[in-house]
């Protein structure tokens, strides 16, 4: 467990020993997800990390991401 400590505007820094693990760099962007237990942040990963360069196939997974997404929306308006 990390102790953080929350600066103006609501700014954490995430620890350097967990941005180094999880590969986090300057400018990458992290998920945040909320429930009534609390606050989860995880590294944000691409499509290209699991599928290469197979373009067809990122193409593909980048639509159905997307189409995922709106559903999502839609279920939580």
């Amino acid at each position: 467990m990390y102790r953080l400590k929350v600066h103006k505007k609501g700014i954490t820094v995430i620890p350097k020993e967990i941005r180094d693990k999880f590969n986090i760099k300057e400018g990458d962007e992290v998920n945040v997800i909320v429930d009534d237990k609390g606050i989860y942040i995880f590294p944000m990963q691409t499509i290209e990390k699991y599928f290469g360069s197979d373009k067809g196939a990122i193409d593909a997974l980048k639509i159905l991401e997307e189409e995922r997404r709106k559903e999502r929306e839609k279920s939580n308006a």
